[in-house]
Parts: C-alpha cells; structure tokens; sequence
C-alpha cells in the first residue's frame, strides 16, 4: 500500500490535553444516569449470594438460552454487517441503476417495527419460527443500522485513495479490503455494535417467533414472579454479553485516524461498472426490499381488509398516534443532547477515562426494555416519588435504553471532523465552549440529526418499557399494537401497526435526504 494510502489510516495518539471540567463533569452525570439499570441488577445479585446464584445460573435451561442468544448475536451481526455493507457498497459505488430510489428503499425498513415484522411473517406461515427465522427477521430489520452509517462514510471518502491503490496494480477486491474497509471500520463496528445491543434486548419479534433468548426468558420470569431473583440473574448475563461486544468492538476499531484536514477531491468516486452484473445486482436489491419492506406492508394491507377484527376508531387513533409523537420528540432531544458530552470526549481526549465514560452508556441498551423499567420504578418509588408514573421518567429510560444510537451517531461524525480545527480555533482565542458551539457542532448537525431521527424511531416503536412506565391511561401505539396482535387480534392491531409505519416514515427518510441530494448532483 502506498505511504499516502496507510497515511490516511495511521493511528492517532491520544490528546494529552486535560479533560474540560465542565464536559467531563456533565458525560459523568450521563454516565451515572445510564448505570442505573446496572446498578439495579448488580445489588439484586449482590444480595442472592454466591450459592444461590450458582443455583438459578447453572441450569440446563440457562446453557440452552445462552447457546441461543450467542448463536442469534453472532448471526444477526454477521449477516447485518454483510447485507448493510454489500448494499451500501452497491448504492454508492457501483453502475446499480436507480440509485436515488434504492437510497431510499435500503433505510425504510427502519419505518417497520421488528415485532410487526415478525408478527406478519408468523400470521401467514409458521415456517420463520425459530433460529433462522430469527436471523432472517431481525437482519431485515436491523441491517439498517449498518447500512446508513456506511453509506455516509462512502459519500464523504476522498476517491483518490482508491483510484491511487488501483494504479499501484491493487484489484477492486485487493482495493476494497486494503483502502475502503479500514476506513471503514469504525462506521461498521458501530453499526454492528448497535445491532448486537438490539438483539441482546429484542424481546416482541423473538416473543413472536418463538425463540427463546435470555430476554424474553425474563419477560416470561418477571411476568410470572414480578422481579423475581432468577430474571435478574438472567439479565446479568445479558450485562456481561454486553461488555463482551463493548471490548469487541473498542479492539477491533483500534484508535485509526479516518478524518482528513482539507476537502480532499471535489468530487464523486468513479462509479465500478457492474456490467454482466447489473440485473443480478438488480435482483439481490429487489430481493433485499421486498422481504424487508414488501412483505409485511402486504401482510399488514391483508389484516385492514379481510381481518374479523378490523376497526377504525379515528379518536382513539388520533390520540394515541400524538402521544406517541410526542414521547419519540422528547426522546430524541433528550437523547441527542445528553449524548454530546461522552461523543465528544471519546473523540476528542482520547484515553482511559473518556472510553469508560462513553462506553458506560452502551450498557442498558443491552437489557431488556423491563428491566430497565424496573430500575427506574425502583429508584422512583425510593428516592423520587414525585416522578414516579410521570412522562418524565418514561421520557428518562427512553434516553437511557437508546442513548448507543445517539452516541454511536455522534461519534461518527465528530470522528470525521479533523481536530486540527478545534486547534485552530483555540489558537485564534476561542474558548472551549465557543469551540463546542462555533466550530464543533455546526460540522456534526448531520450526525446529531441522524442520531435523534433513529432515536425516535426507538422510541414510537418501544414496547416492554412503556408498558411499565406510562403513566395510568396512557398508551401508545406500540402498547397498542401488542395488545391486539397477543389476543390474536390482528385486524384490530393493524391500524396501530400503520400509524407506527406512517409516524416513522419522515424519519427514515430524514436519514436518506442527503443521499439524495448527493445523487441528484452526482
């Protein structure tokens, strides 16, 4: 590889610059807040004992939940990394004809509830039930997730590293695994981190599908007992899960330099040729859209005509489609912003500190949405009654639960912002929360906006939190939703299912705008 080429890619030495007191103070406050469920789960073992969590954990039932839970992460990562990578692979460099539509198309399925997903497939054959019906569901719903951080890093690569490689004699095989894929990496670990925490805590699309996993063995605990001392020791596993893919993927990414000081090349890669290739490229993405997108919006159209059960109570609707819009607003705001001090550090003061601080918020997003409801209840009732069945503690776990979107958003973007700028900045005077808000964050709007736009689509779509949280009388579309489908109801179900798909759509396609725009100038 050419010095110019590993150039781009070398390692970066850590800032030795001191922590900023009021940043490290307020992604310490964050950090805290995230530990919560943590917290919870730790003093529940703490006080069951050695023996009696031997006990509950070395059961042939626990072996069975962890060979499946493994087995799904891995798979689920695995063909989530290869379907979001191939596809963004397809759209941003190749001839693929069409490629503004398939922008849009590969980010929809984000708009389509896992568990809707799953409840669709199973209402029109039994075959998806178990693992590979698993795999197949939650990778059509999550290889987003992979998919469009990806594709922003592809749109925004300087070609000449590539075109540089190939005159070097490098194939575009030899070009993609030695130039494209280190740059990258951290874009693709932090996707796949983001779906290996989604399937850690999957509960309604597995519940569905009829594949045991750790968290919806405690659901069924917690439903039988109520903070029963064999879920929480389930749900310590699922903690320890979580620091293994946080360790995972920190090795993996390394400390790599991706950011470059400079426009580099005004202008778009040179497209490969698919050639021969084109209609089987053509194919696989037809392929792709129509069993995330085409089948259960089918499946879903089917329920509203012929379903028993189908009505339309448009106040009802109404009133529950505004809640939920406004719990997924305050969610992402409250998110976003809460996400900017640990994003920052993490980039920006590189070290221990700052690592365990960012990577501390990762961990209730791999506990199921009950537990860390159960936490919040806890905490409420002891310390907080005044909050306790309050849209401010439900609006609190939502940022707790998905603050791995936000930060894994941030991080991306702030990682594409050469740090030479802030040095700039300070040198010219600036104080460092002018720098923050004059040079930083107008050159991450994209990022934060991709980050609250993910967030909300979590958010209007979470179940098992909400239905311990909301406040007496409150529902949402999701609790909605299961309510209906659980009773078999499916006909009832669906209009909550498509006000879900509708409210999600603007987000979906918040993420996809800039592509656009990209292409129409390409």
């Amino acid at each position: 590889m050419s010095t110019g080429v590993a150039a781009a890619i070398r390692p970066r030495v850590g800032s030795r610059r001191a922590y900023p007191p009021v940043r490290l103070a307020a992604a310490v406050v964050v950090a805290a807040l995230t530990l919560i469920p943590l917290g919870y789960v730790l003093v529940f073992v703490i006080a069951e004992g050695p023996a009696q969590a031997a006990e509950l954990l070395l059961r042939p039932r626990v072996g069975e939940l962890l060979r499946n839970t493994s087995a799904l992460v891995a798979a689920g990562c695995a063909a989530s990394a290869v379907v979001g990578t191939g596809a963004a692979w397809l759209v941003e460099r190749t001839s693929l004809p069409g490629r503004p539509v398939w922008t849009a198309l590969m980010a929809a399925p984000l708009a389509v509830p896992a568990f809707v997903n799953s409840y669709g497939w199973v209402s029109v054959t039994a075959a998806v039930e178990g693992f590979a019906g698993a795999v197949l569901i939650t990778t059509l719903s999550y290889y987003p997730l992979v998919y469009l951080p990806v594709t922003a890093v592809l749109r925004g690569m300087d070609p000449a590293f590539e075109e540089l490689s190939r005159t070097l004699g490098n194939g575009p095989w030899r070009t993609f695994f030695r130039v494209v894929l280190p740059q990258l990496r951290p874009a693709l670990l932090g996707g796949v981190l983001l779906v290996g925490l989604h399937l850690l805590a999957e509960f309604g699309a597995l519940q569905a599908l009829r594949f045991p996993t750790f968290t919806t063995a405690i659901y069924d605990q917690f439903e039988s007992t109520f903070n029963g001392a064999a879920a929480t020791m389930l749900a310590g596993v699922l903690v320890l899960g979580c620091l293994l893919l946080l360790v995972g993927e920190l090795r993996l990414a390394g400390r790599a330099r991706v950011s470059r000081v400079g426009g580099g090349a005004a202008r778009t890669a040179v497209p490969h040729r698919l050639g021969a290739l084109t209609p089987f490229a053509l194919l696989a993405m037809a392929a792709l859209a129509g069993l995330a997108l085409g089948v259960p919006l089918v499946i879903l159209g089917r329920w509203l005509v012929v379903g028993s059960s189908t009505a339309f109570p448009i106040g009802q609707i109404t009133e529950i489609t505004l809640t939920s819009i406004g719990f997924g607003l305050a969610g992402a705001a409250l998110t976003c912003v809460l996400a900017v001090p640990g994003a920052w550090l993490s980039v920006r003061h590189r070290g221990w500190v700052s690592r365990v601080l960012e990577r501390s918020t990762y961990i209730a997003g791999s506990l199921p949405g009950i537990v860390v409801a159960l936490a919040f209840v806890t905490l409420a009732v002891g310390y907080l009654p005044v909050v306790y069945q309050t849209s401010i503690l439900l609006v609190a776990a939502y940022a707790v639960l998905f603050m791995p979107r936000a930060m894994v958003s941030l991080r991306a973007a702030l990682a594409q912002v050469p740090p030479e700028l802030d040095d700039s900045a300070r040198a010219l005077g600036a104080r460092p929360s002018g720098v923050l808000w004059r040079v930083t964050l107008p050159l991450v709007l994209r990022g934060l906006g991709t980050g609250a736009a993910l967030v909300f689509l979590a958010v209007v779509t979470e179940l098992t939190a909400t239905l311990l949280l909301a406040p007496t009388g409150t529902a949402t579309l999701a609790t909605e939703f299961w309510s209906n489908s659980s009773s078999l109801a499916y006909g009832a179900a669906a209009p909550y299912a498509l006000m879900m798909i509708v409210i999600s759509a603007p987000a979906a396609w918040l993420l996809t705008r800039e592509s656009r725009r990209e292409m129409g100038r390409a």
